[in-house]
């Protein structure tokens, strides 16, 4: 069978694996099906990693992947062959303080498919098939769309950063960066009860597919700065600010027009920046952070699977597995894409 597989910054090849064994007796084996490209995928693909994660062998890419049972375990009774099902790419240990505080995405020792933080690195799921035990895996209707579920995970981050901000009824949201994670995050802002979603990002493009996401006003704050201004009215108008770019420059920007006694979600990981840290004083602005997700996995999946949220709008091109090339340079295009998947069943 084959996987993609990252071999230094822009060189990327397939690769040639054996298939897997027969699986243990609480796991079973699953035929992949469709891969969505991840923005650390993207900084492997780049940048060989991000920060000091570095790769230092080669390494399958890919953790946001959905597919169907092939075979099970002895022991195995909640699956069977021939069940779709969403993958879960978080492994913690279930074993340190803070897995047994219930801050599981907070492991010490957690292990992730695709992630150069260990090492030997935890290889992706960008291949045909794997051996996963049970707990990694949410069971699906026969007919929900394999592309949609690919998508679980991305979402899990958005439901995570939304529960962080508590309710959400009633109040004024402005989503910051509508890449995959802000968009994702306007739906699940909608589907908490936000009364109104602005969405703000630097392209036209991202904020076509934000409105398409449920955003009920988008503001390109690159040309319409002055719209971007009026929401700084009388010290603030957003109850709710989640920062989904990254950019120093966008978090000052949040404090500038979240409400005093409002929250700023910070999403987005980027670089380090000076902000003005007397607003976020004088206005008593709650900042939380987001990383990750635990048992929002299995609700992001399960509302995919129900059709609660329908993350169509994203999912801009699907390409075969062979041409991962292209579908990476695609998805580096922001003007062409906003989440490129790879077919692994074509």
């Amino acid at each position: 069978m084959h996987s993609v597989i990252i071999h230094a910054p822009h060189d990327l090849r397939l690769g040639q694996l054996d298939d897997p064994a027969s699986p243990d007796d609480n796991a079973v084996t699953v035929q992949i099906d469709k891969g969505g490209i991840c923005g650390s995928d993207l900084h492997y693909y780049h940048n060989g990693g991000f920060g000091t994660v570095k790769i230092r062998e080669p390494m399958i890419l890919g953790h946001e992947v959905a597919g169907t049972i092939i075979a099970t375990g002895k022991t195995v009774s909640d699956f069977a062959v021939g069940d779709k099902v969403a993958v879960n790419p978080s492994m913690p240990c279930n074993e340190c303080v803070y897995c047994r505080a219930n801050m599981r995405n907070q492991c010490l020792d957690m292990r992730f498919f695709g992630s150069a933080m260990r090492f030997p690195h935890q290889q992706g799921l960008f291949r045909q098939k794997i051996n996963l035990p049970c707990e990694q895996l949410v069971k699906l209707a026969p007919e929900t769309s394999l592309e949609h579920a690919a998508c679980a995970e991305p979402l899990a981050v958005c439901l995570h950063a939304v529960r962080q901000a508590g309710s959400l009824s009633g109040k004024r949201v402005l989503v910051s960066g509508c890449g995959p994670i802000g968009c994702l995050t306007v739906m699940a802002a909608a589907h908490s009860g936000a009364h109104w979603i602005t969405a703000t990002d630097l392209s036209n493009a991202a904020l076509d597919i934000a409105a398409r996401a449920g955003a009920n006003s988008c503001i390109n704050v690159a040309s319409d700065s002055d719209s971007f201004k009026q929401l700084g009215t009388n010290k603030g108008t957003q109850d709710v600010v989640f920062e989904c770019s990254g950019s120093p420059q966008a978090l000052a920007g949040a404090l500038e027009i979240v409400k005093p006694g409002g929250t700023v979600i910070t999403v987005g990981l980027g670089g380090n920046g000076e902000l003005p840290l007397s607003l976020a004083v004088t206005k008593e602005v709650r900042m939380i952070g987001s990383f990750r997700f635990d048992a929002e996995f299995a609700q992001a999946a399960e509302l995919i699977d129900r059709g609660v949220i329908d993350v169509s709008p994203l999912i801009s091109s699907v390409l075969p597995f062979g041409d991962a090339r292209a579908a990476f340079d695609l998805a580096s295009d922001r003007s062409k894409s906003m989440k490129v998947q790879l077919d692994f069943a074509s």
